[in-house]
């Protein structure tokens, strides 16, 4: 699940600021506003100069792969396996002196093995072990024991199959998010004052976002000063699926000899098939409910001020408050309870094995869906710092401490030093250093206890420590020399990211983009 951008970036480092090439522009922005502040303001003769003097359009792609041992969708264990593929184009369009509209449209294609495993369950297949049969096991699918064959190569063993450390080939291990945002600016004569508003859609198979916003910027001392503020609101809904045990248990009304269960075996940690009529077999804890608040709103306030210290120095301080309501837990995600037995569906040979990746076959029922409170409170403060020691380099650092109310603190620093080695070609070497506590509600696997109320295996909640090492290059063409029908190309840009958590999961991000401009 990837969500409205915020919950994008959350889902990687929780709070903000992860491998987003959206987010590192902004160090660009906050480094060039006072320099566009003077190259915009009108001359003793009348001449007004345009805020925007052309069209232009970004044409922005980047791939992204991770892997990982802490899948939060099978509870805290198993692959977390992604690659996605993110296209993007933003257009600027001047509509008069003071006016710009802005229209950014992406998309991202991701293949996760970590979500298809919200269906893990396949079955065993005659001369080629595991069958992409998992639509046929799914929600309502019923287990067809008429399909299953003794004599198959999967270790002596048939039937429903699955495992966290296997990719399952479900409809949910491969999604498309879109998103479509509009922005529109205005600045006064003087260039000293800035309007914005911006509206926003997003959506995937199991969530839609609606946002808007807006905010002000004005400039002081002679434009060497400068103070924002931004409002921003996600009206978002869930259209929630869950882990595929949960919901066809609710589906036959706990009925375990009917729907899905069918013909399924239910096994206890020994190996041993339950009796599903007894008590001593697998049923959810207090019999699972489903979401019934489908909404997520998401309230932002944010406020900045820039300072040029001097010729070659700036500053900026930022901190944001941002309030969250309704569901705010993924109901795809498994939680398993150490007080509870556990219970499983598969291979009754490799149960002892069940957490390690040698376990291709033997999948444990969850016991519930995590389950989080339905408000939180977020706050990140922090400061830039920019110098400019001459014409070839520059320093550029970030600093943020980040806290809420579910007990989650963390910092994050980052030191980027863009080289310029030619007129035309700059270097953008960059270290990024990140660490948090874990929230009051995480617990790893098989830990959590069931009289708690509220649980979650999920990594991203966790304490670790991360490092980023990115690599940059940009191509600037100061006169648009090369062109494709009435654009002129302006610059090009490269980034390399490579990423890594001390809990394991690692990633690594590719990024190119093209800017253009209309003659």
């Amino acid at each position: 699940m990837k969500g409205h951008p915020e919950e994008m970036v959350e889902k990687l480092e929780v709070a903000v600021d992860v491998i987003e090439p959206k987010r590192q522009r902004i160090i660009w922005i906050l480094l060039l506003c006072p320099l566009m502040g003077l190259a915009q303001q009108t001359n003793t003769e009348g001449y007004k100069k345009r805020v925007l003097e052309s069209t232009e359009v970004d044409i922005l792609s980047s791939y992204y792969e991770q892997t990982g041992n802490n899948a939060s969708v099978t509870g805290g264990i198993g692959t977390e396996q992604l690659t996605d593929v993110a296209p993007s184009i933003v257009v600027s369009i001047p509509l008069n002196d003071d006016d710009v509209l802005t229209v950014d449209v992406g998309i991202s294609t991701y293949t996760s093995a970590s979500s298809s495993n919200l269906n893990p369950f396949d079955l065993t297949k005659t001369g080629s072990g595991i069958s992409g049969a998992s639509g046929n096991a799914g929600v309502g699918g019923g287990g067809d024991d008429d399909e299953f064959d003794d004599d198959n190569n999967n270790g002596g063993y048939s039937g429903v199959i699955g495992s966290p450390w296997v990719a399952s080939s479900g409809a949910s291990r491969q999604d498309t998010w879109g998103s479509v945002s509009v922005a529109y600016a205005h600045s006064s004569d003087d260039r000293n004052q800035i309007w914005n508003a911006n509206a926003s859609f997003a959506s995937e198979y199991d969530y839609v976002s609606v946002g808007f916003g807006g905010g002000i910027t004005k400039l002081f001392n002679e434009k060497n000063t400068e103070v924002s503020i931004k409002g921003s609101v996600f009206l978002d809904t869930w259209l929630p699926r869950y882990p595929t045990e949960l919901d066809s248990y609710l589906e036959v009304g706990g009925n375990l000899n009917s729907g899905f269960f069918a013909g399924v075996d239910i096994l206890n940690r020994n190996g041993l098939v339950t009796n599903k009529n007894g008590t001593a077999t697998w049923r959810p804890v207090d019999g699972f409910s489903l979401i019934s608040d489908k909404k997520r709103n998401s309230f932002a306030l944010s406020a900045s001020f820039s300072q040029i210290l001097g010729k070659n120095t700036q500053i900026s301080i930022f901190a944001d408050v941002v309030s969250q309501q309704g569901w705010l837990a993924n109901p795809m995600q498994r939680v398993y309870f150490a007080d509870v037995p556990n219970y499983f569906i598969g291979n009754p040979a490799s149960i002892p094995n069940y957490t390690s990746s040698q376990n291709t076959d033997v999948f444990m029922l969850a016991d519930d869906m995590e389950r989080l409170p339905d408000t939180r409170l977020k706050f990140p403060i922090g400061f830039r710092l920019n110098h400019y020691f001459n014409e070839i380099l520059t320093v550029r650092t970030y600093y943020r401490y980040y806290f809420d109310d579910w007990g989650l603190q963390a910092h994050t620093a980052n030191i980027e030093l863009p080289i310029k080695v030619s007129q035309n070609f700059t270097l953008y070497p960059s270290y990024r250093y990140y660490t948090q506590n874990q929230i009051d509600y995480f617990a790893p696997f098989d830990t959590h206890l069931s009289t708690e109320e509220y649980y979650t295996s999920d990594f991203d909640l966790s304490a670790y420590d991360a490092h980023q090492f990115g690599f940059g290059v940009t191509y600037t063409d100061i006169f648009t020399k090369f062109r494709t029908w009435r654009f002129g190309l302006k610059s090009i840009d490269l980034k390399y990211n490579n990423y890594h958590r001390n809990t394991g999961l690692k990633a690594n991000y590719f990024g190119v983009g093209f800017k253009f401009v209309m003659d």
